[in-house]
């Protein structure tokens, strides 16, 4: 390739705030005081020294700032294709509507009255969620996507409990996200592995030789994180229900089935969805998410508290549910992000949420297609939202996954998700989105298919990459080993 979207440019050196300041600069200049000094000392022997900051000018911080800013790569910068964790472009709209000043100086502590507005958002949101999935009943309250799944196995194990029934077990399957065995094992369960079956999903008769009166029931991702949609959910389910067990389904790639699926009448009983990779909010690097638990009837009541009621033209939280597993956290979590998948929904609407699911899983058969000559296609079958290759037509050039996602990286591409899942060895997983264009797409494929080609007649090229970058390869090995954790 003669260009792409890394092909040239500044790499711009920055160092330490320390190593650049120098004693004297100021960045402001102070009004003269008008009131007389204070004897301060004790108050100072009590403060210790105070924090060894620079001195530093206005622009030394304005520049630092900057420079540091062109290092980063976001999905405001150019594609991200990872798969399993949705990471596409969000509106700028609804993080307009997060920002305002209504929204981002309520406080918590308000009492109902004071707070009409905010609680009508999240009770507005609830039933959104609960129309889009098909469940009767929706908490805001978790935080994050691990959340969810931890709350709905604690809801599990107060289901039984309830019951007076005592099971220590739980399906897994290993197409399932890397999260949901942890999660489980929080709770007092023990996860039990199911191996997919020869076309990457669940196979009906594996789980009916697991599933016992020992066994809370299943914990799956549909669709998978292969990809592939379940297509035996309602046997799955069935079985597991027969046995008096629950399912509980991680919707962490609700992306490629919003308005497509109704997860009830698939059998789900409980289900968290990542509003932070389906609802346009912030995604990556730690930053907030939130990720909302739906549940069937029979379930509600034991939702965490409080919740969102409506009554009477008036908006309240409750908080009286002796069966609730209790509150997650103080208040509502990250509230921005509840109000910017608020606003994406209410501007998108339904029919535009289906279409949004479409276009993501066109663009993902569309990429399957586009390499399947060139990388191996791990289950050669339609996908849903990404698709999964390995590096196995690489191995006769001593060709790694790594190597190839390095190279990608001087061509200014994220890498896609590499490793993952651990049922593909030399996995490279890819997911699109919806909103990627053809052109985009097109450019991508180009700029790939060359650093295959390269694997083929350079191979030891892509051994070094990346070349174009600020640092080259690390030893991962050692930083895994020998980590440094001081700064």
């Amino acid at each position: 390739m003669t260009h792409g979207p890394g092909m040239n440019g500044l790499i711009l050196d920055e160092p330490l705030l320390w190593e650049k300041g120098k004693k004297g600069r100021c960045g402001f200049s102070m009004v003269e005081q008008d009131v007389p000094e204070a004897n301060l000392d004790n108050l100072e022997n009590l403060l210790g020294d105070g924090p060894d900051f620079p001195d530093l000018s206005e622009i030394d911080v304005v520049r630092h700032y900057t420079r540091l800013s062109t290092w980063n790569f976001g999905v405001d910068t150019g594609m991200y294709p990872l798969g399993s964790c949705t990471m596409k472009y969000n509106p700028k709209i609804n993080e307009k509507m997060a920002a305002m000043p209504g929204i981002t100086t309520s406080h918590p502590l308000l009492e109902d009255k004071l707070s009409q507005g905010t609680l009508q958002i999240m009770f507005e949101l609830q039933k959104f969620l609960a129309h889009i999935t098909g469940m009767d009943a929706v908490s805001l309250q978790p935080a994050a996507g691990a959340q969810g799944e931890l709350t709905g196995m604690q809801i599990f194990a107060a289901w039984f409990r309830k019951k007076g029934e005592k099971r220590n077990k739980i399906l897994i399957p290993d197409t399932a996200h890397g999260t949901n065995p942890a999660s489980a094992a929080l709770c007092g369960f023990k996860p039990v592995a199911i191996k997919s079956g020869a076309d990457g999903t669940l196979d009906v008769k594996v789980v009916t030789e697991l599933m016992d009166e020992e066994t809370v029931g299943i914990m799956l991702t549909n669709p998978n994180t292969l990809g592939l949609f379940e297509e035996s959910i309602r046997d799955v389910t069935t079985i597991v229900h027969e046995k008096g067990g629950l399912v509980y389904c991680d919707g962490a790639n609700m992306n490629a089935v919003m308005g497509v699926v109704d997860f009830k009448r698939c059998g789900i009983d409980v289900m968290h969805l990542n509003l932070h990779k389906t609802f346009s909010t912030p995604h990556g690097g730690g930053g907030p998410g939130a990720g909302p638990v739906c549940v069937v009837d029979q379930l509600k009541n034991f939702l965490p508290v409080p919740r969102v009621k409506h009554e009477k033209g008036r908006y309240y939280l409750e908080y009286d549910h002796p069966d609730s597993i209790g509150r997650l956290h103080a208040f509502f979590g990250n509230f921005g992000v509840l109000v910017r998948a608020y606003s994406y929904i209410l501007s998108m609407g339904a029919g535009n949420l289906k279409k949004a699911s479409q276009l993501a899983v066109l663009n993902a058969n569309y990429v399957r297609e586009a390499f399947r000559d060139v990388l191996h296609l791990a289950y050669d079958k339609p996908c849903m939202h990404e698709c999964v290759f390995s590096d196995k037509m690489q191995h006769k050039y001593k060709v790694t996954t790594l190597d190839m996602a390095k190279r990608l990286i001087d061509h200014g591409y994220h890498p896609p998700t590499i490793y993952f899942p651990l049922v593909v060895p030399g996995a490279i997983m890819i997911e699109p989105t919806e909103t990627e264009n053809r052109d985009d797409l097109d450019q991508f494929v180009a700029v790939f298919k060359d650093v295959v080609r390269e694997a083929k007649e350079n191979s030891e090229r892509l051994r070094e990459a990346p070349t174009r970058t600020k640092l080259r390869r690390l030893d991962e090995t050692r930083a895994a080993r020998k980590p440094c954790l001081i700064g």
